[in-house]
């Protein structure tokens, strides 16, 4: 059994029931509504995106991003088809990444239907469409990263809202540890290396980057780093349940 054949087997389920259509339609209403509403997008003028569509992808990611996730390994634990899965010719290294690249699939679907903004932008003004496409490369590197996370999260449980609750607790503090007004009170009650440790842990600033237009290497490398000690740390933990 190949990663692909558990890609389609973990896409097929995704879109068998409701959720996927549910989060889909949300993310994509949240997204394109925060953008003419607090982004005000009109009378901002925001050609770039910047502020008022990315800017409220990782707090839409934080909630969603878990929301996809959570069934992944939960499912297979409490149904007890994960010792079913290990009677299969398959890996535990397939398993997962067939497994994660079906949740970054349905990301990436809801990401790809906010494209009437990008249709609206270039309407009204003349953007920097390559700005845009590395604004939507952050985008979907953080919900791989949060994804990454709640598949962590998952193989520790067996039960899906424990996983939801404490991978949105974690995608929080993965945000919110980066955003500036917060980084600006830990500065007056903390030092400066505890402040830049903790912005280090926190997405925001790569994602910002990315968001800003620029394609900076050291970006890339964490965000790949991010997820893959995540899914290394995925590995482990099902090895052992299934050693």
């Amino acid at each position: 059994m190949s990663i692909l054949t558990i890609f389609r087997r973990e896409l097929k389920s995704y879109f068998a029931q409701p959720t996927a259509y549910a989060i889909i339609v949300i993310f994509v209403l949240l997204s394109l509504g925060f953008t003419f509403t607090f982004g005000d997008f009109m009378n901002v003028g925001d050609a770039s995106l910047q502020f008022s569509f990315f800017f409220w992808h990782p707090w839409l990611y934080m909630l969603l991003a878990p929301a996809i996730a959570m069934k992944l390994w939960s499912d297979e634990q409490r149904n007890g088809t994960i010792e079913l899965l290990g009677t299969f010719p398959v890996s535990t290294w397939a398993a997962i990444a067939g497994k994660f690249l079906a949740a970054a699939a349905v990301s990436l679907v809801a990401l790809v239907l906010t494209f009437p903004i990008v249709i609206t932008v270039n309407y009204l003004g003349e953007p920097d469409n390559g700005a845009i496409i590395a604004g939507y490369i952050g985008s979907f590197l953080v919900c791989c990263t949060f994804i990454a996370i709640t598949m962590l999260v998952s193989a520790c449980t067996r039960d899906q809202v424990v996983c939801l609750i404490v991978s949105v607790a974690i995608c929080t503090l993965m945000v919110l540890c980066g955003y500036d007004p917060v980084t600006r009170e830990l500065a007056k009650a903390t030092s400066l290396g505890t402040v830049e440790a903790i912005v280090a842990f926190s997405v925001w600033d790569h994602f910002s980057s990315l968001n800003r237009g620029l394609l900076r290497l050291q970006d890339a490398v964490w965000f790949a780093g991010f997820i893959s000690i995540c899914l290394v740390g995925t590995s482990t933990i099902l090895s052992a349940k299934r050693a």
